[in-house]
């Protein structure tokens, strides 16, 4: 029996949708330049907005398992596995150990059908391992099954393109087509970053009632937070990822620490820039440092003890 320390199921407190974003800009450049390719821009045909959603796939070509789970990692070049748990312990847990030695842990909740994990480790060995409960009101877990496997990926950036356990959403999804509406009439991804950025933080309102109460092994439902309008930061994070993923813009969803809270945020590859890692916000003219949950319309006092003051951000997972 192994007994699990610190991983994602012990968090209490909500998560946090933070943006990254930044904008290189050239110190000598004249506002004359700037008007000049903006207007260049223009003259060219504005981007697609059709959406490009990638569907998981578990074909069987290779699986491991046994009488009680199959682990279908046919496409672990794509960046995902897909796991099947039809046993009958009623808290099983996901670990999946990545090629630097990060442990990333899941609660199981889809039963007798496949779900999509991200292999967020990139190139290299991973172990994977199905935990059952021994004991319901204790953390203790037994190993059920394990198993190693090594990941080459086709590409870097197909783990934050592909939908998973956290970031759920398909070609009918309601945030798919949203995505493609914020998308409509944008020249490049970073209009749509910021289109889709502006869109979240009007319109979706953090609920203090449910940040009360997380449950245990919550997992985000974009759909419904797009529908209701409101959500705990984890919610934020899950949406946008799914909205800018359909736009085909690679999106990390990050979970770490806001000083010593922990919560989540984003972070997005923008060609102009590469991976993102400054805390900006883009009003249109200018780039600021700012904190998008308190820009949802939230007031500093009311989330500031669920997200932390943002003095400074430290990642753990990405998903």
């Amino acid at each position: 029996m192994i007994k699990l320390t610190h991983h994602f199921h012990y968090i209490i407190v909500p998560f946090f949708l933070v943006l990254f974003l930044s904008l290189i800009i050239s110190g000598c450049s004249s506002s004359s330049n700037a008007a000049k390719e903006n207007s260049e821009k223009k003259s060219a045909p504005p981007r697609s907005s059709a959406a490009k959603v990638l569907v998981p796939e578990a074909p069987a070509t290779t699986v491991y398992g046994n009488d009680i789970v199959s682990i279908d990692v046919s496409n672990v070049s794509q960046g995902y596995i897909m796991v099947n748990y039809s046993g009958f312990n009623d808290k099983v847990k996901l670990q999946i150990e990545t090629p630097d030695a990060v442990d990333y842990t899941y609660l199981i909740t889809d039963l007798n059908q496949y779900a999509v994990y991200p292999l967020s480790g990139g190139n290299g060995s991973y172990t994977l391992s199905i935990l059952e409960s021994v004991d319901r009101d204790s953390d203790m877990y037994s190993i059920a099954f394990t198993q190693a496997f090594d990941v080459t990926l086709a590409d870097e950036f197909l783990p934050y393109l592909y939908p998973n356990h956290y970031v759920n959403f398909t070609a009918d999804s309601a945030l798919v087509s949203k995505g493609e509406e914020l998308a409509s009439d944008c020249y490049s991804d970073l209009d749509v970053v910021t289109n889709i950025y502006d869109f979240v933080i009007k319109n979706i309102t953090y609920d203090e009632d449910k940040a009360k109460d997380v449950p245990y092994g919550y997992t985000p439902d974009p759909d419904e937070t797009l529908g209701s309008k409101t959500g705990i930061c984890f919610d934020y994070a899950s949406l946008m990822s799914g909205m800018l993923r359909s736009q085909n813009v690679p999106t990390k969803l990050e979970v770490g620490y806001s000083g010593d809270v922990y919560h989540a945020w984003i972070s997005c590859y923008v060609d102009e820039v590469g991976w993102v890692d400054n805390i900006i916000e883009f009003d249109g003219k200018n780039w600021s440092l700012m904190d998008p949950t308190l820009a949802a319309g939230n007031k500093k006092s009311a989330v500031k003890k669920y997200i932390g003051d943002g003095s400074k951000y430290t990642v753990k997972y990405h998903y």
